[in-house]
């Protein structure tokens, strides 16, 4: 199976389990405060987390489905050859992006947050865990716009 196909399912499959887990997060927030009349002291902070990983992670599918926001208005006025000069560029552009925020902006949130020993108020959980989103959805970013590199490469 092809190694882009193969990370789509797996973060695609990653994404809708997190939703699924948000959802029902929710859900048991609203019963336990209207049916219940006790309100979930955790569910808040639980769904915070999750959106934040469904998010980022969600970014670096988008990104690799390259469905980011674009406007190609001037490039798809230009020679095909200078198109996908272009193209590498952005790609490129991407990853160093990718790089310096995410991996290693990110590696460092995590080993700071880590080191300090911060965890979270409601659910007693390290921070870093929470953070370590950064530098995988950067290092997935990075795997997919070099999968692209070379697909580009064999046209």
């Amino acid at each position: 199976m092809n190694v882009k196909l193969k990370l789509d399912r797996i973060l695609s499959s990653a994404l809708i389990l997190i939703l699924t887990l948000m959802v029902l997060n929710v859900l048991w927030q609203v019963f336990s405060r209207y049916i219940l009349q006790t309100p979930s002291s955790f569910t808040d902070e639980l769904s915070r987390y999750l959106m934040i990983w469904i998010g980022i992670l969600g970014a670096a599918y988008v990104s690799g489905m390259n469905a980011h926001v674009k406007i190609d208005v001037f490039v798809s006025r230009l020679s095909i050859r200078l198109q996908k000069k272009i193209q590498l560029m952005v790609r490129m552009a991407i990853a160093f992006f990718a790089l310096l925020v995410l991996i290693i902006g990110g590696s460092r949130l995590v080993y700071i947050s880590f080191i300090l020993g911060q965890k979270s108020p409601a659910l007693q959980i390290p921070l870093a865990y929470v953070y370590l989103v950064l530098p995988l959805s950067g290092c997935i970013i990075i795997i997919y716009k070099v999968l692209d590199h070379l697909n580009q490469k064999s046209k």
